[in-house]
């Protein structure tokens, strides 16, 4: 799947709306610089440092936001807007200082939590360790500035948490993307499933079809009944078909081995083939009747269309159903057709075991499928 072109997730509108809580909820601890702010006995102070903590947090928040987005869409985060995106949230949490003071050190748990979000994980170390020793080297550097020591472990904490959750939100967008990868793919395989069903369908009925019409079409000079005959079964038969197609599509349909074998037996005389059919078949799973049905189908198919045959056998037992004909025989050993491909599809669903070459004299054709050997 392409990344780059993935499309956003669908998200409910309750959580597009409140989906920034999960950055916003944690300005909570903000508190103590804006506390600082506001107890500033110069006005000035006290408004830029309230405006830069009102910016500082609005910007937190929409730094998460786009990169929440950006991860839902399995899209990779730009790593220049990102340091951008970093190196402006901390120029304005430095902006805080003429009314917060030393507090503004606790602008450093968002920026090192942000940079573990936003950032690859060496350069996300490097900005964590930066922000945990800025305190320490604040106050060795600058006369007079208290150290800050509860700082350093809140950017550590808050990294560590941050770390868990930009690990668990990637692999929630990843086992997303999987979900709508197997859903497509079911689509995918239920129309590939209709494609090949109404292939054989129509291959068969048509096939008949056109058998019996060109018959009537001879029979109409010489012996008008019997080709009124034969176009009212070209009637039925296409009636047939339809309902067959209508059933398919609606996901009704059943293949049963004994309609197909009563549908050979039509298709086999119309086509002047004689059939050697069984008088009954033997009791099978639900699973392997269809199986066998469809085998029955596709083996006569073939025989009425290609074979050129005089005589048609179908042997039928509990393991296994032989379709074969004393005709020209395949083309190639490995002779296949669309739907020989969606039978061998139909029996690896039951791992059965569909072959085709010549009968055991080594003339004609012969279609064998037939369950695997231990299960037999």
């Amino acid at each position: 799947m392409d990344l780059s072109t993935a499309q956003p997730w669908p998200v409910s509108r309750h959580w597009r709306r409140i989906g920034w809580l999960l950055a916003a909820v944690w300005l909570f601890f903000l508190n103590v610089p804006l506390g600082t702010a506001l107890h500033q006995p110069e006005p000035w102070r006290r408004i830029v440092g309230v405006a830069a903590l009102v910016a500082f947090g609005a910007g937190y928040v929409l730094l998460f936001q786009w990169a929440r987005r950006q991860r839902q869409t399995l899209r990779p985060i730009p790593a220049g807007r990102a340091r951008v995106g970093l190196v402006l949230l901390l120029a304005v949490g430095l902006a805080s200082m003429p009314g917060t003071g030393g507090d503004w050190m606790a602008t450093l748990v968002y920026v090192a939590a942000a940079a573990v979000f936003l950032l690859p994980l060496r350069e996300a170390l490097a900005v964590v360790l930066i922000c945990a020793v800025t305190p320490a080297l604040t106050s060795w550097l600058v006369p007079g500035w208290e150290t800050e020591s509860g700082i350093a472990f809140a950017v550590l904490l808050a990294s560590f948490a941050m770390f868990g959750v930009a690990h668990l939100a990637q692999r929630n967008s990843e086992l997303q993307a999987a979900q709508r990868e197997i859903g497509r793919l079911a689509v995918a395989e239920e129309r590939a499933r209709a494609a090949r069903d109404l292939h054989d369908i129509l291959g068969h009925s048509l096939t008949v079809v056109a058998i019996k019409a060109e018959l009537a079409g001879r029979l109409i000079e010489v012996d008008r009944e019997r080709a009124a005959v034969e176009i009212a079964e070209v009637e039925a038969l296409a009636r047939a078909a339809l309902a067959d197609v209508r059933q398919t599509v609606g996901a009704y349909r059943e293949v049963t081995l004994a309609a197909e074998l009563a549908g050979a037996r039509s298709a086999l005389a119309a086509a002047g083939i004689a059939a050697d059919l069984p008088a009954e078949v033997p009791a099978l799973p639900d699973e392997w009747d269809r199986l066998f049905g469809w085998a029955v189908r596709e083996g006569v198919t073939n025989v009425v269309r290609h074979s050129g045959a005089r005589c048609c056998a179908i042997r039928v037992e509990p393991t296994g159903v032989e379709v074969s004909d004393d005709g020209r025989g395949p083309s190639t050993p490995d002779a296949s057709g669309h739907g020989l491909v969606g039978l061998r599809e139909r029996a690896r669903e039951l791992d059965a075991v569909v072959s085709v070459g010549r009968r055991r004299d080594g003339s004609g054709f012969l279609l064998r499928v037939h369950a695997p050997a231990e299960a037999r």
